[in-house]
């Protein structure tokens, strides 16, 4: 999963090429009558504002039981807008141009990043300990710059029977 701003595109592509077992973006597989029934790919990304878990969380139970995922990998990227506002002040700032409260509509913690090794930390532990995560799955916290297209794997939350 990866933010939705358009400088963080390549990241999809980046995370195929850093575990370097995976497809994206693959080819259309067709029926003999041409009609799309499936990809090659193997990476399915899910783009949510901050590359934020708690956006994601249904996606990844979905993904799991139609496409039997072995990996999720949550990617935060440089010069993200989620590092411009705190939860606090778009709390306040949503009652106060909105007319609503949302002060518990949203784990405070998951809302902006105020630290990215942080934030990733929060957001692997965060899909681990849902029931909607099997406890099989590989989790990664990676870093992408958006200007050099370079990636870092800040968190690595793997089973210990698929570390072996």
């Amino acid at each position: 999963m990866h933010c939705f701003d358009p400088r963080a595109a390549g990241a999809v592509q980046a995370v195929a090429d850093h575990f370097g077992d995976e497809v994206y973006p693959g080819e259309l597989l067709l029926d003999e009558t041409g009609r799309k029934i499936g990809s090659t790919a193997t990476v399915f990304p899910l783009i949510v504002g901050g590359g934020r878990a708690a956006d994601a969380l249904r996606s990844i139970t979905v993904s799991q039981h139609l496409f039997g995922i072995e990996r999720v990998v949550v990617v935060h990227h440089s010069f993200c807008g989620a590092t411009s506002f705190t939860a606090e002040g778009i709390t306040a700032a949503w009652k106060d141009e909105q007319h609503s409260d949302i002060s518990s509509l949203y784990d405070w913690d998951g809302i902006a990043i105020t630290d990215f090794e942080k934030s990733l930390s929060y957001d692997v532990s965060l899909i681990r300990n849902s029931p909607g995560t099997p406890k099989h799955l590989e989790i990664y916290g990676l870093f992408y710059d958006i200007d050099s297209g370079e990636l870092t794997e800040i968190v690595r939350d793997v089973p210990a029977e698929v570390a072996q």
